[in-house]
């Protein structure tokens, strides 16, 4: 008998022993994994915050002796409907490539992942439809308006691209009028369309980029080129998989020779079914120069079509 008690708890030493030798080469596997996936490092960090904050937040609605009034009030207001006046869009429903680019975004001007996959979805499909990068799309935002889409200059440009809106109201009656312009998406299709005509006028995306500005008869363009093209180079890098800190600043990459960039079709691929710290990226085989101190130029799309 004893031997049979000593052959047991050998046999369950040793599988003790091997389950633990187990769990720790998964959880090696886990962290090797989510180090070279930010996209679902990140998915991970915000689901788990927001289950945390809901349980916070109901143990808080429990112990409120009010809260069965307040329930009341909130079923008087309610609009099942109220979704669809929502500009967003699961993180997982993109491709790899936009997820990694939405998460980046989205940490790097503390903005929820959910509108943002949004934002570089319609990107993506816009930018292909009219022959743009979606990254010098999602880099003008950021630019202009940080991804805020109430945004509005002291001129009158207005929405995430910092259109103006007087100047260009004909291309939001389509969309039904000026006021689309708060729209996000709506702003982010007419803002693409004066960026195309004005790289068409201009004859190049740097000075297309002039002309959006409203610097096409000035000299220069207080360095809002260098700043779009910066930060259009970070996004490049972080659609091709590589690691880029969200912290990263771009007055040292406005400096130095930018990589020569990546063709359009690699950043465009997979479409599904869319003022912070910027860095540069030249055109084919040019580099771009370090900005000259001048007067800042009003960041805004001026040009009447």
């Amino acid at each position: 008998m004893r031997q049979f008690v000593q052959d047991v708890l050998l046999g369950l030493r040793r599988v003790s022993h091997n389950t633990l030798a187990m769990l720790g080469l998964v959880a090696v596997v886990g962290v090797v994994f989510l180090a070279g996936r930010p996209d679902v490092r990140y998915r991970l960090e915000h689901q788990t915050l927001g289950w945390l904050t809901d349980r916070a937040t109901n143990r808080a609605m429990a112990s409120d002796d009010a809260g069965g009034a307040s329930q009341d009030i909130l079923l008087a207001m309610a609009e099942p409907e109220a979704i669809q006046r929502a500009t967003a869009t699961d993180p997982s429903e993109l491709s790899r490539q936009q997820a990694a680019v939405a998460y980046w975004i989205a940490r790097r001007y503390s903005v929820a992942p959910e509108p943002i996959s949004r934002l570089v979805q319609e990107a993506w499909e816009v930018g292909q439809r009219v022959g743009l990068e979606p990254t010098l799309v999602l880099a003008i935002m950021a630019i202009e308006s940080g991804f805020n889409p109430f945004a509005q200059s002291h001129v009158g440009a207005q929405g995430l691209m910092q259109v103006m809106t007087g100047i260009h109201r004909e291309k939001y009656e389509v969309f039904g009028g000026r006021n689309a312009a708060f729209d996000p998406v709506t702003n982010l299709r007419v803002g693409v369309q004066v960026l195309k005509d004005c790289i068409r006028r201009a004859g190049s995306v740097e000075g297309g980029l002039k002309y959006y500005v409203g610097a096409a008869n000035m000299n220069h363009d207080g360095g809002y080129g260098a700043k779009v093209l910066a930060e259009q180079a970070f996004l490049r890098q972080v659609a091709l998989g590589k690691q880029v800190p969200v912290n990263v600043s771009n007055a040292s990459r406005i400096v130095a020779q930018a990589p020569a960039p990546v063709a359009a079709s690699a950043v465009q691929s997979s479409v599904p079914s869319a003022e912070s710290t910027p860095v540069s990226v030249a055109p084919a085989a040019s580099s771009v120069k370090p900005p000259v101190a001048s007067p800042a130029v009003e960041q805004v799309a001026m040009l009447t079509l």
